[in-house]
């Protein structure tokens, strides 16, 4: 069976530098916020081009507290209403309600799967104070439209960038996720922000550690959400093979594109800039659940992102009347083959002649 990700082999490479620095942190004796999360900051903020990096942790409190911070300074109120693409994972949208936002869904682009920014503009009130924009499967959504939007409506533009680890950066304040699955991963939860405005960078630093910036002394009602000693360490080392990690993942993509020629099949849309990572390499067809049957009988292990979108989720059933026909047409039709690092171009050969095939 060819696995859909292989994190037992994407992280065989490190096992030895693994044991090294847990050894190292063991030795240490500081668990907490110490030199290793202090490292892995410096070096991501450097990385994404952005002034300041804030390990917290996980990607879903990334953004939680991005806009918790946004209210501490006065540039968000509770009530506020959020743009948030419509066919998003469901975190994007948990976060907003987690911060006592309210979320407003707008349809992607059937072609990128990002949000339409043509369909931002008649989505804004009097009470619209921020987008928040998904990278989605690792592209980048359209961000020059987006902010020039967002310059005209004086709105906050917010990233979540937990698929897009490596795009081309974009400088606004960005939410990463470092889930062991993502194109940068640790070995369990972690996540970080990253921002160039100090006012809400130091908010983010004491909010993340009880609301405290002097031990017992809490400025803001925080919460406990640190990017782990050990995780940063991990990080740490991955790090610098990011950009390698990445170009192997988009040279599968471009075999994948030129090479796999069936009219089932709707592939997608890809500008060859650097502007995808592919976390995800997600097809289209119309009969989802035969074509991951027929891969699976092949020994091709597919995953759906994601089968049931938010407006008809259980948890949501006060929007599970509204029609979002794009969205729902995504959901139906998605399904992510294997792209990683550790495929092998036999794997991949065979991945392209079971799918002209079918």
């Amino acid at each position: 069976m060819i696995s859909f990700l292989d994190l037992k082999k994407i992280n065989e490479p490190y096992e030895t530098a693994f044991q090294q620095k847990l050894k190292s942190v063991l030795e240490n004796g500081w668990y907490i916020l110490g030199k290793e999360v202090e490292t892995f900051e410096k070096a991501f903020a450097e990385y994404c081009g952005s002034k300041y990096c804030i390990g917290v942790g996980n990607g879903f409190d990334a953004l939680v507290l991005i806009f918790k911070g946004y209210i501490e300074l006065g540039k968000l109120q509770k009530g506020d209403e959020v743009i948030v693409p419509a066919n998003t994972y469901i975190a994007s949208i948990l976060a907003i309600l987690q911060a006592d936002l309210v979320p407003v869904l707008v349809e992607p682009k059937l072609e990128t799967y990002n949000i339409n920014p043509d369909l931002i503009q008649e989505k804004i009130t009097s009470k619209t104070k921020a987008i928040l924009v998904v990278h989605l499967y690792g592209q980048l959504a359209e961000m020059e439209k987006i902010n020039e939007i967002a310059g005209k409506n004086n709105l906050l533009v917010i990233q979540d960038s937990a698929q897009s680890h490596g795009a081309e950066n974009q400088k606004s304040t960005a939410a990463y996720s470092f889930y062991p699955g993502k194109n940068l991963g640790c070995l369990g939860d972690g996540g970080a922000i990253t921002t160039n405005d100090s006012a809400l960078a130091k908010v983010l630093f004491t909010l993340r550690n009880y609301g405290s910036e002097k031990k017992y002394y809490n400025e803001y009602i925080g919460v406990n959400s640190r990017l782990d000693e050990l995780q940063a360490g991990f990080l740490n080392l991955k790090l610098p093979n990011l950009d390698a990690d990445n170009e192997k993942r988009r040279a599968i993509a471009r075999r994948y594109l030129s090479e796999i020629k069936n009219e089932k099949i709707i592939l997608p849309f890809w500008d060859f800039s650097n502007n995808h990572v592919f976390h995800l390499f997600v097809v289209r067809t119309e009969n989802r659940d035969y074509l991951q049957h027929y891969l699976s009988e092949n020994n091709i292990q597919t995953v759906i992102h994601y089968p049931v979108p938010p407006h008809k989720q259980k948890a949501f059933q006060e929007w599970n009347h509204l029609s979002f026909p794009i969205t729902e047409k995504i959901h139906n039709e998605v399904l992510s083959l294997p792209i990683s690092p550790v495929l092998t171009e036999t794997e991949i050969d065979f991945i392209i002649e079971i799918l002209n095939r079918y």
